[in-house]
């Protein structure tokens, strides 16, 4: 992570909406979050503000959402944080920023989703209207996302030796045995599918025990709904992939699925390491990653067996 050498502040926010979007420069405002590329700043009720404030690519990321977001929203049944207003970079502060809609609820880290049956349902039925063929503009995934598996794999031997050497894992060999299976299964062979490309729990919302929102499209992608298509494992209850895989249409097949578990190792293994990280006080550690980690890869290996 690279923090801005700006700090972001309540007057700074003020300020940059005062210059460039003075109509809503007198709503409450409050610091909601502070993400792995974005800081979040509530505005009024209904409002948020984005501002990069912690890696280089969070740039691109928000001028992404702000192009294609908005044309996606409608079709989602899900509320997502439709982008309003486009704030350009100036001396006040050097980096573009962006006004979206607020996405009220909880991120699943902190309340994981518990009523499993609709959960399953609500997660269904978000992928399936979002996974519509992209158009050939649709920007390409960042880390591999919407591509072959292959391409992590290297990515994969890193995070599993750094999970294992800390003690987090008890049994790689089963863990790399999913790895294995899933790198074996045939690539995606369908047209390329408008994919989130981030559904991890913090970027999911929960209220009353299930999925009420998704935020966070910076890796809005197209291609291989795989990386996606791994939420059942990491976001869900024990117990919720059939329900989801019998929701989602269409039905994925066991090709399908193969990949969609590599992913869900990726994203437990990150998690894993993150919650680790964030109990000990490392940079970039956040406590509350650990357990749906763990969760997902417990559930992972229970499948492989």
């Amino acid at each position: 992570m690279t923090h801005t050498e700006i700090e972001i502040t309540a007057e700074l926010v003020r300020e940059l909406l005062r210059d460039q979007h003075p109509d809503l420069a007198d709503h409450p405002l409050r610091l909601g979050a502070r993400g792995w590329d974005n800081q979040l700043w509530r505005l009024g009720d209904d409002l948020a503000v984005r501002l990069p404030w912690a890696t280089q690519i969070a740039d691109g990321l928000l001028r992404k959402e702000y192009a294609w977001l908005p044309a996606l929203a409608p079709y989602l049944p899900l509320r997502v944080p439709v982008p309003q207003r486009l704030g350009e970079p100036s001396g006040r502060f050097p980096r573009p920023w962006i006004v979206t809609t607020w996405v009220p609820g909880t991120p699943a880290d902190h309340a994981p989703a518990t009523r499993a049956a609709e959960a399953a349902d609500a997660l269904a039925g978000f992928l399936t209207a979002l996974h519509r063929p992209a158009p050939d503009t649709a920007p390409a995934g960042g880390h591999g996302r919407g591509r072959p598996l292959a391409g992590r794999a290297e990515h994969f031997g890193k995070l599993l030796a750094s999970a294992t050497g800390l003690g987090l894992i008890s049994d790689p060999d089963a863990v790399r045995s999913v790895w294995e299976d899933a790198l074996a299964a045939p690539d995606w062979a369908g047209p390329a599918l408008w994919l989130h490309g981030d559904l991890h729990p913090a970027n999911v919302v929960t209220a009353d025990g299930t999925f009420c929102g998704v935020i966070d499209f910076g890796d809005l992608c197209s291609g291989d709904p795989a990386c996606d298509l791994a939420a059942a494992w990491v976001l869900l209850p024990d117990g919720a992939a059939d329900r989801f895989h019998d929701a989602y249409e269409p039905a994925p097949d066991a090709a399908t699925l193969r990949p969609a578990r590599g992913w869900a190792v990726l994203l437990a293994l990150s998690g894993i390491l993150i919650g680790d990280a964030g109990i000990h006080g490392r940079p970039g550690g956040k406590p509350t990653w650990g357990p749906p980690g763990h969760a997902a890869l417990r559930r992972l290996l229970e499948t492989a067996r």
